[in-house]
């Protein structure tokens, strides 16, 4: 099967041509519910605030921080 290809490379190129094309119209046709979802990208905050506890570090850090960071995005 391989010498066929070999000898005849065109009718290799075709095959891959339509099997590209074919691809490309499944991928428009998929329903986005099929998509998988994907994550939202995530950051991490470290910070150390000398002589504090974790309800002053929170109130003082913590809290303003997810206040300005309610606007953005796609965000858990």
């Amino acid at each position: 099967m391989s010498k066929f290809f070999i000898n005849r490379p065109i009718v290799a190129i075709v095959i891959s041509i339509i099997m590209v094309l074919v691809g490309t119209l499944t991928i428009l046709t998929l329903p986005i519910a099929q998509f998988p979802s994907i994550a939202p990208p995530e950051i991490q905050i470290l910070s150390t605030y000398v002589g504090a506890d974790a309800q002053t570090l929170e109130q003082a850090v913590a809290t303003p921080i997810e206040q300005q960071m309610t606007g953005v995005d796609n965000m858990n």
